[in-house]
């Protein structure tokens, strides 16, 4: 499977990013995946390797390339509950640093123009896909493009703090997997209705018995049967966006 690394040219600087793809040829389907808030690292490499395995040209930027290139910080390599208060008190500060509105759509302008001009990838539409904050960060671009972004995921993502004026804008086909411990019921049904009254063509659902950061193998919170559940939705979901 080849890799690469690259920089991404943005308006505040040059954003480190990670890339996997099909072995040869171009015209692949592009897909912008952002990491969660720990950022580029084995996990998030594997799990680009695996969606290019069935024909996608994936790309992972580094959302905090503002405070340096990956890693940022060192992390232990497998993070447990114990190391999680240590590692947020360094991460919290460049999250909430990159998370500004402004921030996020210049950069989703950046990634999607670098992602589309590849020459790897193909003329058609993009996904967009995302885990933790890197959910709502998806869930902005998708909003901030929808001419172009034809396929939104994000799992165990804040997607609600977008807001009801994002969520009117996108105009892809949406998953959001949620975890059980990050929202009720309840929530998701309040959710669901701002789908509905934006007209998407979604599904939003609450994966049971899972945690936040149950996709990601290199945490205690991680679900092997979740993680599962969310390729076979992520893979659904752009075969019908993208082909």
């Amino acid at each position: 499977m080849p890799t690469q690394s690259l920089q991404i040219p943005t308006e505040d600087g040059r954003a480190d990013a990670f890339a996997a793809f099909p072995d040869g040829g171009e015209g692949h389907p592009g897909v912008l995946m952002y990491p969660d808030g720990f950022g580029i690292r084995p996990v998030l490499r594997e799990m680009a390797e695996e969606l290019a395995g069935h024909g996608y040209y994936v790309l992972v930027p580094n959302p905090f390339y503002r405070h340096g290139p990956t890693p940022l910080i060192e992390l232990p390599g497998h993070i447990g509950e114990e190391a999680r208060p240590a590692i947020f008190a360094e991460l919290m500060p460049m999250i909430q640093a990159h998370t500004t509105t402004d921030r996020v759509l210049r950069d989703a302008d950046a990634y999607v123009r670098f992602l589309t001009t590849r020459p790897e990838v193909g003329p058609g539409p993009i996904a967009t896909t995302g885990y933790c904050f890197g959910g709502l960060l998806a869930t902005h671009t998708a909003a901030a493009h929808p001419g172009r972004v034809a396929a939104l995921a994000a799992f165990h993502a804040p997607v609600g703090a977008a807001g009801p004026d994002s969520l009117h804008r996108i105009g892809a086909r949406v998953h959001f997997g949620h975890a059980e411990s990050d929202l009720t019921p309840e929530a998701l049904t309040e959710l669901n209705e701002t789908l509905d009254a934006a007209g998407l063509e979604y599904t939003s659902e609450i994966y049971p018995g899972t945690v936040h950061g149950f996709t990601m193998a290199d945490t205690d919170a991680f679900n092997p049967a979740a993680l599962e559940r969310h390729w076979d939705s992520l893979l659904a979901l752009l075969r019908e966006a993208l082909g």
